[in-house]
């Protein structure tokens, strides 16, 4: 199935917790902190029909309040509005 965000809404796939550490030390669910990093799977565009500033495969970091969880293919994803897009993750 191919979802296509309509407006300035992206689709990503939230990227999961990590439950050990490099070190292989085991993080217990009442410390780990919630990480609003998500992968892009598809982009919306600006009202004048430009396409946003992301593309697929983008690492993403995200903020906010609102975003609707949804299921495709037995997988959950989630959309976001653009604003709530803070930054890209660049590996070096």
């Amino acid at each position: 199935m191919i979802v296509k965000p309509i407006g300035e809404r992206v689709l990503l796939k939230h990227q999961k917790k990590e439950e050990v550490t490099k070190g292989g030390i085991y993080i217990p669910d009442s410390a780990r902190q919630e990480k609003k990093e998500g992968i892009v799977i598809a982009v919306g565009t600006f009202e004048d029909g430009k396409e946003l500033p992301l593309k697929k495969g983008d690492h993403v970091i995200y903020g906010g309040y609102q975003a609707d969880e949804i299921e495709i293919d037995n997988e959950k994803y989630i959309i976001v509005d653009f604003k709530d897009i803070l930054a890209t993750v660049v590996d070096e």
